[in-house]
């Protein structure tokens, strides 16, 4: 039997300040995330969480939902009709708060094979690797028996750029001055050194060229950006609350968002874009601030995602074959 997990971010199990900081907690101590050693990551989190909780408590609380958390209901939502197409059990693991990896992979123990499926478009240590290192380690507390595939980063396959195309189109169909591509940031130094097959700045420069090309967007009417920095390390540039008020100030009056890097919709789109950065380019001049919504569980994007499943079974496939020829 195969099974499907589906590893998303994660979110707190509620808006409260407790929920938040427990959540924070997690989310920091990561050595993906703050890549410092142990004691002092511990004593810049402890320092962080005096008084991140609260301000981010407030955030989660404008785009709670009576289901709960988006990103968790969109994210069960895609597992419920990716599942109805497949052969076998879908799993949901959150890398931070819960469902747990853990929980999900006591789900399809079972399973004599397991594609993983980190939900992040483009390699990131932060994201895609974190997710990677999370799964395995687990499996091993658990002594699973099963065979792990991992899907590897799609930034550039052509069913997510069609799906993105698609979701975005009815957006895009309305007149518009200027479209601004929106990706999660990285400190520079996650990025440095790791080779273009894990560049994060390749991968979104070429899903935004891929895109554009499709979508049949001129070239001087795009341009991307990177959101969520945090501390004071160098981070990429240009940074999207900047970008969002130049752009004002250089005359666009009508701005459409689109955010790549996030398949589901959470703080970072919802609040973070959709609330502050809209406000900050009205505040600026800016006329008209539509945010395209992430792929979700557009129709696209289960059909997409059932696809690079089919493409890693397929692999899996030939492997074993070969294998069983020599």
């Amino acid at each position: 039997m195969q099974a499907i997990l589906l590893v998303n971010l994660g979110s707190p199990d509620s808006p409260s300040v407790s929920d938040v900081r427990k959540y924070l907690d997690q989310f920091l101590m990561d050595r993906y995330v703050i890549d410092t050693p142990w004691l002092l990551r511990r004593f810049i989190v402890s320092h962080i969480l005096k008084s991140r909780p609260e301000q981010s408590a407030h955030a989660y609380q404008s785009i709670w939902t009576k289901e709960g958390s988006p990103l968790v209901t969109i994210s069960r939502s895609v597992q419920q009709k990716l599942e109805a197409r497949f052969d076998g059990p879908v799993a949901l693991g959150m890398r931070y708060g819960n469902p747990s990896i853990a929980s999900a992979l006591k789900e399809i123990a079972a399973a004599e094979d397991i594609i993983v499926v980190p939900l992040y478009p483009h390699y990131a240590l932060s994201s895609v690797e974190t997710a990677v290192q999370e799964v395995k380690d687990q499996a091993k507390k658990l002594h699973l028996q099963s065979r792990l595939t991992f899907l590897p980063p799609f930034y550039a396959h052509p069913r997510y750029i069609s799906a993105l195309v698609k979701s975005a189109r009815a957006s895009l169909t309305e007149d518009y001055d200027h479209l601004l591509f929106s990706y999660h940031g990285l400190p520079v130094r996650h990025v440095e050194g790791l080779g273009p097959d894990k560049d994060y700045r390749v991968h979104v420069q070429r899903t935004s060229e891929l895109f554009v090309k499709e979508a049949c967007i001129p070239k001087e009417k795009w341009s991307l950006s990177f959101q969520s920095r945090l501390g004071k390390d160098p981070w990429l540039r240009p940074f999207t609350d900047e970008v969002i008020v130049d752009l004002a100030g250089k005359g666009v009056r009508k701005l459409v968002v689109i955010s790549p890097a996030f398949v589901s919709d959470c703080l970072e789109t919802l609040e973070e874009l959709g609330m502050r950065g809209r406000k900050s380019f009205l505040e600026a001049g800016g006329q008209e601030f539509r945010l395209i919504p992430c792929l979700n569980d557009h129709p696209a994007w289960i059909e997409a995602l059932f696809s690079l499943i089919q493409s890693v079974q397929f692999l899996k496939e030939q492997m074993s074959q070969q294998k069983g020829g020599t």
